[in-house]
């Protein structure tokens, strides 16, 4: 065996993931600075695939150019509107065969001088490497309530991370392998990783200011993450106790809804006043009857869900290049041919 061919066995397999929606101006530094970070790395070989989530601006033509540069390097899925960040990774995962998988945004926030490091942390045998934004440079806005969402998360999904909502990752493919990922779920790979025994690290990560384009994301995001947190602990820490999530819920509030009827039992057997036009007593109705909903419907709505749900398939993809997309592939979707780095 030659010495390239040793050194192509010895190698390991590296995709970096990043979807894109309106960054056109960052598509190209983007590159340029993975290449310069990751070429030194002769044990690994990489590639980069981008994933533009419906933009309206150049950025699918910048794409197409740095792919045009590079094609053994860069590939790219084009999705047929914006989709969302996890349905993105979600088509991008299906369609990989790495070793390991790193996801990044393309705002160039996240630093890809990073990148060494994070491979240094799998080598060690993690399985999931999360990247903390230790000293983030966003506005108080963003950085508050992220703070207490990640406090909140921690606290109640038992897993000691500092910051989920980091796009910056790194994942062995067996790990993506056992994801399923829809609305803001993407968030919360770290906890649904933990809960299928994977090993998870931390490391701190530079985060850059925005110079390019403006921020996608609103308080709205954290609204909409915690209700899929709620999800989130429906599906790992009680998929298999449901009744001890919905029933303890249905039990606080049966209480609740028992005592007030209880002390307005004890006004009226004593005679102490009329309790028919107290709002209490329609509390206290009203809190017996949700307590019934959530232990009889509640779980039975949780669990139909969380085996329901549609995965993203490539029907949602407009055009890709550098690979082929899996899954039935509509006749007006442009496919070339299989990345070399994909099986």
């Amino acid at each position: 065996m030659n010495e390239d061919a040793t050194l192509e066995h010895k190698q390991q397999s590296l995709t970096i993931v990043i979807p894109v929606f309106n960054e056109e101006s960052t598509i190209q530094p983007m590159v340029d600075e993975i290449f310069a970070s990751l070429q030194p790395r002769v044990d690994w070989r990489f590639q980069i695939l981008f994933v533009d989530d419906g933009s309206t601006d150049t950025s699918w033509i910048r794409i197409r150019s740095a792919h045009a540069g590079n094609p053994d390097r860069i590939s790219a899925i084009r999705l047929r509107r914006n989709f969302g960040k996890s349905d993105a990774l979600s088509i991008a995962f299906d369609n990989l065969g790495t070793d390991v998988i790193i996801t990044m945004d393309a705002d160039l926030q996240d630093d890809p001088k990073e990148l060494p490091r994070f491979l240094d942390k799998i080598t060690e045998g993690y399985d999931l490497v999360s990247g903390w934004k230790q000293h983030r440079n966003d506005p108080l806005s963003k950085t508050l309530p992220s703070r207490f969402f990640n406090f909140i998360t921690s606290r109640l999904t038992k897993v000691r991370l500092q910051d989920f909502n980091s796009g910056f990752k790194a994942y062995r493919r067996e790990v993506i392998g056992s994801l399923h990922l829809y609305g803001e779920m993407h968030r919360y790979i770290p906890v649904m990783a933990a809960h299928m025994g994977f090993r998870i690290a931390e490391i701190p990560v530079n985060h850059r200011p925005r110079t390019h384009g403006a921020s996608k994301y609103g308080l709205e995001r954290y609204v909409r993450g915690f209700l899929d947190l709620a999800t989130v602990l429906a599906t790992t820490r009680y998929v298999r106790r449901p009744g001890h999530l919905f029933g303890g819920l249905g039990l606080l509030i049966g209480v609740t809804g028992m005592t007030s009827l209880l002390y307005l039992t004890v006004i009226w057997i004593f005679d102490l006043g009329a309790i028919g036009n107290r709002p209490l007593l329609l509390f206290g109705i009203l809190c017996v009857l949700l307590s019934a909903q959530l232990l009889s419907l509640g779980v039975v709505a949780e669990l139909s869900l969380s085996q329901s749900h549609v995965r993203p398939n490539s029907m949602q993809v407009k055009e890709s290049l550098g690979l082929s997309v899996s899954v039935n592939t509509p006749s007006d979707v442009r496919v070339s041919d299989r990345s070399p780095w994909a099986s």
